[in-house]
């Protein structure tokens, strides 16, 4: 496989730079509604909006009141920030008096019921994506479904792909390329720590998250629990866990290996699922089945390779038939101090960062490295800001500053062709400011939550609120009279498909879901 040195000289032809303007990115943004007061919205999904079913852009995600925005794929970085906001503004346009709280740790909660399940309609696909959300409420609880956070879909263009290809004597088939993902992916999982450091914005909670159940937090204020050194309590495991998967260990050496361990855990029964059963005595569904997967998204990971299907296909079905076609990175907190959660400059960094994973050696992650980079990610989850933090690089202990200086300073060439590719210094630009937090903590997303929360004197949940009505009033400026028209077409179409899709409808529920597991 091609060095580092060797693809970064191949790039620099005059030729072959201009790929490095090609990336590919698309965004999924989730974000609570929530009141006036900051606690989770009850109402449903605005009409306005459009259909959740069946509407390209805005969606919701678990709960009826955790909307989901979704771009397009963009080769500009700017172009997808731009249509984000347009997706916000419109948002804002049919919500009246409600907010999106812009965190990924949620508003004030009272309990699990306050947590409303998604409704989609009454078609069997629509009864099939509740369904499963009851089922993620009766195995984890509604709570931990509250969560927000940003996906970050990513691609290395044809071309790009096809170059490498050739530098190793190769074709740019089904195996070469997904490989080269599963390169990026392996590398992400040694190197996801430094995201976390940088971006984390979940140092705090509202108390409400955890009403009822053990931690290790410390109490700041009243209503508002913390770590001291914490980047981002949504990726811990007071976040995003599930006990029944702890055996299974997804390293990504090869695709195969990643259906294979999938597939079985989509077939693997799990005896407090049985006992939950899949319908009560009343008749209604519980879960769609009682595995430890209902379906392959249960899964909890921080990236996933990807693939759009065709219709009726299953992912790994997809990934199967024709590879991977992209990834999916989900470990990003959204950022309560920017409107949209996430920025350009962030996502310039990204774009370096995935991009690097895919050409830097990444050799298979054994079952010893697989436990170190768990461990490593953890630590920064926790304790990323700790000023003595070690993280265990090949088996010796390094400062999380001097390692992520030094992956830092190998992302600079990259950094630099990307800047020539595009003509532009924004990548370099970013890259300055990501050392500088390293080099001051203070400078990070998640320091910035609680110094003003120490400082102000603030509630999480007060602190969160401001930040809310700040970037509604900044996301409420008029959309122009034609964008606002094509958003309004697409929500009128979304729900005119939903209704089509219900009328098309020709089996019970239970006929078409035993269809559906049989896939």
């Amino acid at each position: 496989m091609a060095s580092y040195d060797s693809v970064l000289t191949l790039l620099s032809n005059p030729q072959h730079l201009p790929l490095l303007a090609r990336l590919q990115r698309g965004l999924e943004k989730e974000g609570l509604r929530c009141d006036a007061n900051g606690k989770i919205a009850q109402t449903p999904h605005a009409t306005g909006l459009g259909s959740a079913l069946t509407h390209p852009s805005i969606t919701t995600d678990y709960s009826e009141s955790l909307l989901e925005f979704i771009t397009p794929v963009f080769t500009s970085a700017h172009e997808a920030n731009a249509y984000l906001d347009v997706a916000h503004r419109f948002a804002y346009s049919q919500m009246e008096s409600e907010l999106i709280w812009p965190a990924s740790m949620p508003c004030i909660l009272n309990g699990e019921m306050s947590i409303p399940i998604a409704n989609y309609g009454t078609s069997n696909l629509g009864k099939l994506k509740h369904v499963y959300r009851h089922g993620l409420w009766h195995r984890y609880g509604r709570v931990m479904q509250a969560i927000s956070g940003i996906h970050y879909n990513f691609s290395l263009p044809d071309e790009l792909l096809q170059l490498l290809a050739a530098e190793e004597g190769k074709n740019a088939d089904k195996d070469f390329i997904s490989e080269r993902y599963l390169r990026l992916i392996r590398n992400f999982r040694r190197y996801g720590w430094l995201l976390m450091y940088l971006f984390g914005a979940s140092p705090a909670i509202c108390r409400t998250f955890l009403d009822g159940r053990e931690h290790s937090l410390e109490k700041l204020h009243q209503h508002t629990l913390y770590a001291p050194y914490a980047t981002s309590l949504r990726m811990s495991d007071l976040g995003y866990q599930n006990s029944a998967q702890s055996d299974l260990r997804v390293c990504h050496n090869s695709l195969d290996s990643y259906i294979n361990t999938l597939s079985k855990a989509l077939a693997i029964p799990v005896t407090k699922y049985e006992d939950i059963g899949v319908q009560g005595d009343d008749g209604e569904y519980r879960q769609l089945n009682t595995n430890m997967l209902q379906i392959e998204n249960e899964y909890y990971s921080n990236i996933r390779p990807k693939r759009i299907g065709e219709a009726g296909e299953k992912p790994l079905q997809s990934l199967a038939r024709a590879g991977i076609q992209y990834i999916e990175v989900r470990s990003t907190d959204v950022n309560p101090f920017l409107p949209l959660g996430i920025d350009i400059p962030q996502m310039h960094f990204l774009d370096i960062f995935l991009t690097w994973c895919a050409i830097t050696d990444s050799p298979d992650i054994d079952n010893a490295e697989c436990e170190r980079a768990q461990s490593n990610f953890s630590k920064t989850v926790y304790e990323g800001r700790r000023p003595d933090l070690m993280l265990n690089r090949d088996g010796a202990e390094v400062s999380i500053q001097e390692w992520g200086k030094a992956l830092l300073d190998d992302m600079r060439p990259l950094a630099k062709m990307m800047d020539q590719a595009h003509q532009h210094s924004f990548h370099q630009d970013t890259l300055h400011q990501q050392a500088l937090k390293l080099a001051n903590s203070e400078l990070t997303p998640s320091a910035k939550v609680l110094r003003i929360l120490k400082d102000e004197k603030l509630e999480f949940a007060e602190l969160t609120l401001r930040q809310a009505k700040s970037h509604r009033a900044e996301l409420s400026e008029a959309l122009g009279s034609n964008i606002k028209a094509q958003w309004k077409q697409m929500a009128a179409e979304s729900i005119t498909a939903q209704a089509a899709i219900e009328a098309d409808d020709d089996k019970p529920f239970a006929e078409y879901l035993a269809d559906y597991l049989k896939r």
